[in-house]
């Protein structure tokens, strides 16, 4: 499922999604514009990277075969 989200600060719309239990966030963002890159966040652990866009279907697959575990409250 993708959401478009536009509102607001990237932080606030993490939290969103964080509440709502997204795993991951992909944010495009103007630094997409120059480099074809977009930032992936973790929910669980907050971790943030920045994948190539030709990488994100591979990184998404990969993250799919992980084990999973539910978050700690």
């Amino acid at each position: 499922m993708v959401e478009y989200d536009d509102s607001g600060q990237i932080g606030r719309r993490y939290r969103r999604q964080d509440e709502i239990g997204t795993p991951w966030a992909f944010t495009i963002d103007d630094q997409t514009l120059e480099d074809d890159t977009v930032t992936v966040r973790d929910r669980d652990s907050l971790a943030q990277e920045r994948l190539p866009i030709g990488g994100v279907k591979a990184w998404l697959e990969d993250a799919l075969e992980r084990p999973w575990a539910s978050p700690k409250p």
